[in-house]
């Protein structure tokens, strides 16, 4: 019998999306969204950060859901902002989702989004903000699509520079 988590997905296709094993090389230069752990103190915080995280929308938005490339490699552990800019150079992707100690730790889970396109291209790199899980969808799904920009969200974070949506 296969177990279903309260996300709707069953187990064993959480467990193959959670990315275990995947080298961040591998993607980048890609069009994909990154989900990348960083923080390796707790194994079920981040099964339940990554599920929250590519669960569909709720309400009226349930047919949306964040299209993530989970990548979950101890090599990534501690990775620094700088290291990771470093690592993707000019190249794609032009964000990333990072699931740091705060996303772990934090009951809320608020993952890291981390601009990371070059600046020659209007992007603003190295800058950041966070987003509740629920509101990951609407995020990741505008970025991808270039419907809304970098800014547009970070400009709309709360005091704490966490977005909770609009």
């Amino acid at each position: 019998m296969s177990m279903t988590s309260p996300q709707g997905r069953s187990d064993a296709d959480l467990r193959a999306r959670l990315g275990t094993g995947r080298q961040l090389d591998d993607f980048l230069g890609s069009n994909v969204s990154l989900l990348i752990r960083t923080d390796f103190g707790d194994d079920a915080a981040w099964r339940d950060t990554a599920a929250a995280a590519m669960a569909p929308g709720e309400g009226e938005d349930s047919d949306f859901a964040a299209n993530l490339t989970c990548v979950d490699n101890p090599d990534n552990d501690g990775l620094s902002i700088t290291a990771l800019l470093d690592r993707i150079g000019d190249a794609l992707p032009y964000f990333v989702f990072i699931a740091d100690t705060e996303a772990i730790t934090n009951p809320e889970h608020p993952i890291l989004v981390v601009g990371t396109g070059p600046e020659e291209t209007r992007h603003r790199r190295g800058r950041t903000f966070r987003v509740i899980p629920t509101q990951m969808w609407g995020v990741e799904n505008n970025l991808s699509l270039s419907n809304m920009d970098f800014d547009s969200f970070a400009y709309a974070t709360d005091p704490n520079g966490v977005f909770r949506g609009f």
